[in-house]
């Protein structure tokens, strides 16, 4: 369920207007809904893209939220209802093919059906016999390929930005890396005498992390999260210890501490396709944000690995001379 906003706004407020005579339909489990403005274009159809703003409320217009004013209204895919198993969503995908583009409607979701087997989780606004009210208002209708298209060139012009603002970068802090086949650039700034780890081995890293405008976001080291303003109240000031090579970390850590010498240190400047990609790291590390990591190999446990297996040569083919007559 939603994170409750106790703020109340009229619907006039976002062009909904719902006269008390609205007859509403229904549907199963005792959802219901009407179309509060009709627009002019065709119904939807399955694998349609839409791009909507919604608003979810309480009976009592109690705002639970709202996609108005986000910086991007939401997409969502017309799909087949026996295919979605989310009870919400699977009554939205009822809904959608009976409107079109410039439709505003009002789905009326019974709480009850939602939490059923569950109703030890029934939050306080939502007394029994109540509904989740999504006021939903489709703004574009794309074809799927037509979507998809748009999808990979807006990604395609936000790599190009972030590949020219991580060059940038590494010239204005006048680094010099090595790139590897993922994208992941790094310097060694010391190096260590011990061996490099390897994947499964357990490590203990000391690491401090940047966004490219210097901004630190997390650290293991004190007088670095003082330098940053961090608040990490409790946090006890010690590398951090995790098995390499596992997953247990973002991709670019996983790839860039088996570079680095037990005892060594690095800079490791790591794509955001390699870090927290298109979600973001929560409220501080934002979208497609390329990541900067001072780290420090403490220690290494590690573990018996099998013996690496020589490369065999090739044999040379006997070429014969031909037999001349």
């Amino acid at each position: 369920m939603k994170k409750y906003i106790s703020c109340i706004l009229l619907l006039c407020v976002f062009g909904f207007t719902v006269n008390a005579q609205t007859a509403m339909q229904h549907i199963a489990d005792g959802t219901q809904y009407t179309i509060l403005k009709a627009g002019t274009g065709d119904k939807l159809k399955l694998n349609d893209v839409i791009t909507f703003n919604v608003i979810q409320k309480t009976d009592k217009d109690s705002v639970l939220s709202s996609s108005y004013g986000a910086p991007q209204a939401p997409k969502m895919q017309v799909q087949a209802p026996e295919s979605i198993n989310d009870p919400v969503q699977l009554r939205l995908m009822e809904v959608l093919p009976l409107i079109g583009l410039n439709d505003s409607v009002l789905i009326k979701i019974p709480i009850d059906s939602l939490i059923k087997g569950h109703e030890e989780s029934r939050p306080p606004f939502f007394p029994k016999g109540s509904f989740l009210n999504l006021y939903i208002k489709v703004i574009n209708v794309q074809s799927l390929n037509d979507a998809i298209a748009e999808r990979n060139a807006e990604v395609a012009k936000i790599n190009a930005a972030e590949v020219a603002d991580v060059n940038k970068y590494i010239t204005d802090n006048k680094l010099i890396v090595k790139t590897t086949t993922s994208g992941l650039k790094y310097t060694v700034t010391k190096l260590g005498i011990k061996p490099k780890p390897m994947a499964g081995d357990t490590v203990f890293v000391n690491y401090t992390g940047k966004l490219l405008n210097g901004k630190i976001f997390d650290s293991s080291i004190q007088a670095d999260a003082v330098k940053g303003g961090l608040s990490q109240p409790g946090r006890t000031y010690e590398p951090i210890k995790f098995v390499v090579g596992t997953g247990q970390v973002i991709k670019g850590w996983d790839e860039g501490l088996l570079l680095v010498n037990e005892g060594g240190k690095a800079t490791l400047v790591i794509p955001s396709a390699l870090a927290y990609g298109e979600q973001g790291g929560g409220d501080v590390i934002p979208p497609f944000s390329p990541l900067v990591f001072n780290v420090e190999i403490t220690k290494v446990i590690r573990i018996k690995h099998a013996p690496a297996t020589p490369a065999k040569k090739p044999v040379a083919k006997k070429h014969y001379p031909v037999k001349q007559n």
